[in-house]
């Protein structure tokens, strides 16, 4: 979503940290183009005019200009402006402490992905916390909106409010309420009904709606594919009802990132969600400082982390780590690997979390790599028999001409399987002669990998730092070598 904004601004950081010393026009010069960049963004131009204005500020001080590498302190400077302009350090998670039911109410317009993010939101509180959760649709006017619901609901294995036809809003939330309180629900999800632009009777009918049942949370649903108009829209919206946070939808899109960057500033509400994707748990607390290092190419390992913590079981992470320790690799610990990158989101959300992997990224793409690399060597390695997976030594000319057919893909590609998997496990025997993942751990300082990646256990390869092969993998091989088509 940021891309074209963080090339423009990587442009202008780069040109600073070439120079030894910076002179108060170098800084307005570089400002300037950060200000073309941000209104190119779609950013609204009052947020742009303040943002550069507090930047050029501190950036002209005495201590910046006169300190030992000026242009590290620039874009210390402008980072922490646009994470204070994203909402500060802090995250705006859920208010959910409250007598249950705790209801949080989805408003919104038609085509924002209000359901689908009452959907997503309700698997989070689920999954993650433990909540119990109902929802129930309101929307009696768009056709068949209860019924994605309720369909949704069944996805998740969330439990959604029984459809009566011919039911107003308010007579829904009120029988909600009710239910709620006799199922014991932790949290009342409320989808209330959209309209293809504000107006008066929408805004009645969320008053009414809010007055029966008093949401603890009422989260605005926004696309932010809209752009400029979506902060409108927010405008409009924060002027009328009570809103407490915002949901930002197709994080994941090419929307030019005016939206997220204007939000906060313009509706002095925070951004508590961002939609990444259509699938259901493709939706993530939004964290001002973390954007920002993504804004400015300096990566998000910590969410990196987190992803890998989710799909790296912790099962294979240490069956993979006693492996490691005797130096073993085959392909079968190959095909594990494949599988936890694909759960992470892929190659390019990988490389995109990485500190400087913006040029790695835009080298992938003009190169034609993708995540269909990854399903190619998965299929490859799954035509094989367990015992050629267990010793890929068995593959001889006629067997690699079986797995090529099998996986509908050519000798060549197989070779550069065999190749890549031979290149891993040298790594691996590299790693045991260095004294295992103990030695390994011991090159990162005190506390080891342990330290550098809570919750994973430094399990090499298993966890984040491991997860991309040729992206910071443990001597893996680069993946732009293979598969190229």
């Amino acid at each position: 979503m940021f891309d074209s904004l963080s090339d423009r601004l990587g442009g202008v950081f780069d040109k600073l940290r070439g120079r030894g010393a910076l002179k108060e026009q170098d800084v307005r010069d570089a400002m300037r183009e950060v200000r073309i960049a941000l209104l190119e963004a779609d950013v609204a131009l009052p947020v742009v005019r303040r943002f550069v204005d507090q930047v050029t500020e501190k950036a002209i001080g005495h201590q910046v200009l006169r300190s030992v590498t000026p242009g590290q302190q620039v874009v210390k400077i402008v980072n922490d402006a646009l994470v204070e302009t994203l909402g500060g350090e802090q995250t705006a998670e859920l208010d959910l402490n409250a007598a249950p039911p705790v209801v949080i109410m989805m408003v919104g317009l038609q085509g924002s992905g209000k359901t689908t993010s009452t959907a997503k939101i309700s698997k989070l509180l689920k999954d993650k916390q433990g909540k119990k959760v109902m929802m129930a649709s309101l929307d009696v006017n768009r056709p068949a909106a209860q019924e994605q619901l309720k369909v949704l609901g069944e996805q998740v294995g969330v439990a959604t409010l029984p459809i009566i036809a011919g039911q107003q809003p308010t007579e829904i939330a009120t029988r909600a309420m009710q239910a709620a309180r006799l199922q014991a629900v932790d949290v009342l999800m409320l989808d209330t009904a959209g309209r293809l632009h504000v107006d008066q009777q929408l805004m009645d009918e969320m008053k009414a709606v809010a007055a029966i049942a008093t949401p603890r949370e009422t989260l605005l649903v926004v696309d932010s594919l809209t752009g400029q108009d979506a902060v409108n829209v927010a405008q409009s919206f924060a002027g009328e009802v009570d809103l407490t946070g915002v949901v930002l939808t197709r994080m994941d899109g090419d929307a030019r990132g005016g939206a997220a960057l204007s939000m906060r500033a313009v509706t002095g509400k925070p951004i508590k969600f961002a939609g990444t994707g259509e699938k259901m748990d493709a939706i993530e607390l939004f964290h001002p400082s973390r954007v920002a290092n993504r804004i400015l190419g300096m990566g998000d390992i910590v969410s990196m982390v987190e992803k890998a913590a989710e799909a790296v079981k912790v099962e294979e992470a240490e069956a993979l780590a006693k492996r490691m320790e005797q130096g073993k690799f085959d392909l079968n610990d190959l095909r594990t690997q494949l599988k936890q990158m694909q759960s992470m989101g892929g190659l390019g959300m990988l490389a995109g979390m990485m500190p400087g992997m913006k040029k790695a990224k835009a080298a992938m793409q003009q190169s034609g790599m993708d995540d269909k690399v990854l399903v190619r060597m998965e299929a490859i390695i799954g035509s094989m028999t367990p015992k050629e997976r267990a010793n890929p030594a068995l593959l001889n000319a006629k067997r690699k001409i079986r797995v090529a057919n099998g996986s509908g893909t050519q000798v060549q590609d197989v070779n550069k399987v065999l190749k890549m998997h031979l290149e891993m496990s040298k790594a691996m025997k590299q790693i045991k002669k260095m004294g295992g993942l103990k030695g390994l751990a011991a090159m990162f300082g005190k506390g080891g990998l342990d330290a550098a990646m809570p919750g994973l256990g430094g399990q090499g390869l298993g966890g984040a730092a491991g997860s991309l092969p040729g992206l910071g993998g443990a001597g893996g091989p680069d993946l732009s070598k293979f598969l190229k088509k």
